[in-house]
């Protein structure tokens, strides 16, 4: 009976324990050549696309192996350190300069009969999605050399600050290269994995890209065609409203509460009548019922400038969060409009120049100067105006990394 009692033990542990075993040497392990630190969680994703999308365990696992950390990606994601405050004139003088308008008028006029059938079809001025475009890539030429596949398994599973975001974009990356045949370890785009020539996120190529140019399939890589559509899908469908004005310079008392209209963000909330209590006006009629956002630009050590924002302004940051992004874009389309009705020529860096040297379309009431408030002498706050509309502006009237497309 003892010996017997033995036997029926082990018997049952070996029932318990040998099946444990079997899946775990079932299941499939990253190599360690990978370099990653955390291969639970990676094994964890690895089967989450397996049970969601019928992935190949093994062989994801395979693939995933060949993913390398990115020590690039993750010093060039890092925020701004603290105490360095923002410059909204060094900010625009990145993307508005020459270079840049003479690249987006020759693009506007290479791509007229796409730019002018997105804009009729989605409503996105041709000048906006041509400013996206050129602050993105100029035009397609800084597009990316980070393999993509690395730099979202590194921000997924090394960097700590956003990784359920990226596990979604690396989920959303897989899908889209199974789903058009191409090979995951082909891609290559920016350090934070954005792709193309309007620099998307892979789950917006997945919603928001479109085959504009009808080839049969979507190419945001080579396709300037494709691009512009999908750009203007994007827009669309975040909520572009048709013929709206983006923006409006803000005419502030020396006593306005400032704190009290800027801590609600970037998105409207407030109208005009609101507002004007709290020490904040415009000089131009806005629609009563139009919602707006008070932003504050940082200018470093001169004083900020503010702006009263509505709903345009608003759907520009859903392509990227940044306040300044969505600016330098209203501005630099603008400025392309400008350039273009005044039919200045391409190679004239000394008339581009002067163009890009101040805001277009931008008229002054009274002394010129920052928005902020008075000066020490307690004089009128200077006064703007700028009308960056959505449809095509007239002159005469004028918001991870961020990245969210």
């Amino acid at each position: 009976m003892f010996w017997f009692r033995i036997f029926l033990f082990f018997s049952l542990a070996a029932a318990i324990v040998m099946p444990a075993i079997a899946r775990a040497a079932d299941e499939p392990t990253l190599e360690p050549r990978s370099g990653f630190s955390r291969p639970a969680e990676i094994q964890e994703f690895i089967q989450g696309m397996a049970q969601r999308h019928g992935f190949d365990a093994e062989a994801l696992a395979k693939l995933l192996a060949t993913a390398k950390r990115n020590e690039a990606t993750i010093r060039f994601s890092a925020p701004t350190p603290p105490g360095m405050t923002p410059s909204w004139s060094a900010y625009r003088a990145r993307f508005i300069e020459p270079i840049r308008i003479r690249r987006g008028l020759e693009f506007w006029t290479d791509n007229l009969p796409a730019l002018e059938r997105a804009e009729k079809q989605f409503g996105v001025p041709a000048e906006v999605i041509a400013a996206i475009i050129g602050i993105e890539t100029l035009y397609g030429r800084n597009t990316g050399d980070f393999r993509i596949l690395d730099v979202l398994m590194t921000l997924a599973f090394e960097d700590t600050r956003r990784p359920t975001f990226y596990r979604e974009e690396l989920e959303a990356f897989l899908l889209w290269t199974r789903d058009t045949g191409l090979d995951p370890g082909e891609p290559r785009g920016s350090y934070a994995g954005a792709i193309g020539l309007p620099q998307f996120m892979p789950s917006s190529i997945r919603r928001w890209a479109i085959d504009f140019d009808s080839s049969g399939r979507v190419d945001l890589r080579a396709s300037a065609t494709d691009a512009i559509g999908s750009v203007a899908s994007f827009l669309a469908g975040h909520g572009w409203q048709r013929g709206a004005t983006a923006v409006w310079a803000a005419q502030l008392r020396p006593d306005a509460q400032l704190q009290t209209l800027t801590e609600g963000g970037i998105e409207p909330r407030f109208t005009l009548a609101q507002m004007v209590p709290l020490g904040v006006d415009s000089l131009d009629p806005i629609p009563a019922d139009e919602l707006l956002a008070l932003i504050e630009f940082q200018n470093g050590p001169q004083p900020s400038m503010y702006r009263l924002a509505a709903k345009n302004f608003w759907v520009v940051t859903r392509y990227n969060r940044s306040r300044y992004y969505a600016m330098a874009v209203l501005e630099f389309a603008e400025t392309l409009r400008l350039a273009r009705e005044q039919k200045l020529p391409n190679g004239s860096a000394s008339k581009l120049t002067t163009v890009a040297g101040k805001p277009p379309a931008i008229k002054t009431a009274g002394k010129t100067g920052a928005d902020k408030t008075a000066n020490k002498k307690n004089t009128k706050p200077a006064t703007q105006r700028v009308a960056l509309r959505s449809g095509k502006a007239r002159s005469t009237d004028n918001d991870r990394p961020d990245r969210t497309r």
